[in-house]
């Protein structure tokens, strides 16, 4: 491929790398990772309430990473409620899975910077055989997302993925820990919530078009002309076992 389409294809994969991270880095301020529906049970059963009078006794929340709002709704009214994460939840919230969304959060943010500065590098410097050349642009991908890929033995090796790992402990903090329960019931000895529906919002959807995005990344640079790293083409591999023979 031409020198100018490898710059304008470094040059792209570049400002996409860096609107991610500014994505990512908005996406983790936001409360906007959830949006929840809960039924106050305790109320429901005492009027016995069906059909639309249960519209009385439901509420709904969103939130984030660390602060949410929402309003409860027990039929005497609707009541509104904020919350922090840190350190009001800390008691209610898995600290260990929310600590690790966290950190793997911080991480993708890091790599997709140094990713964007590799691509721009590349594009418009002289890069060499080292980290700082194509090499690096496919460790900072497969570090971001999730690929495969044979090392110098050809044993396959899945590398860590930031983005993939964020979303999926989200999601068991969310679905396999009952949060949005968790936090409904938060210091509420009286009425008890029960969660009617939940859904991933605009924060959690901006993650996934990074993972998405750094998947991107990955395809521009085998269209720029690069092999993967430590894989051999099998004339390569046949001139080596020749030259062996030889000595």
């Amino acid at each position: 491929m031409p020198s100018q389409q490898k710059k304008i294809l470094f040059c792209v994969a570049g400002v996409l790398s860096f609107v991610c991270a500014l994505g990512v880095v908005s996406a983790l301020g936001t409360p906007l990772w959830i949006k929840a529906t809960f039924l106050c049970k305790t109320g429901a059963l005492l009027v016995n309430a069906s059909g639309q009078e249960l519209d009385k006794f439901l509420g709904q929340m969103h939130y984030g990473l660390f602060h949410g709002e929402g309003v409860r709704q027990c039929g005497l009214g609707a009541r509104p409620f904020r919350f922090s994460v840190f350190p009001d939840l800390l008691p209610a919230v898995p600290a260990s899975v929310h600590i690790n969304v966290l950190l793997f959060s911080s991480m993708l943010v890091v790599l997709t910077l140094v990713a964007a500065a590799f691509f721009m590098y590349n594009a418009f410097g002289k890069p060499f055989e080292a980290l700082h050349g194509p090499l690096g642009l496919y460790l900072l991908s497969f570090i971001s997302v999730s690929l495969i890929h044979p090392n110098i033995e050809s044993v396959p090796s899945v590398a860590g993925s930031c983005g993939c790992l964020v979303m999926i402990l989200f999601a068991s903090e969310v679905k396999l820990h009952h949060l949005s329960e968790k936090i409904a019931n938060f210091k509420e000895g009286t009425y008890a919530y029960k969660t009617q529906s939940e859904k991933y919002t605009t924060s959690f959807w901006v993650i996934f078009i990074c993972f998405f995005a750094h998947v991107l990344n990955g395809l521009l640079i085998r269209l720029a002309g690069f092999q993967f790293p430590f894989a051999k083409s099998k004339d390569a591999e046949t001139a080596n076992v020749a030259a062996d023979l030889m000595y």
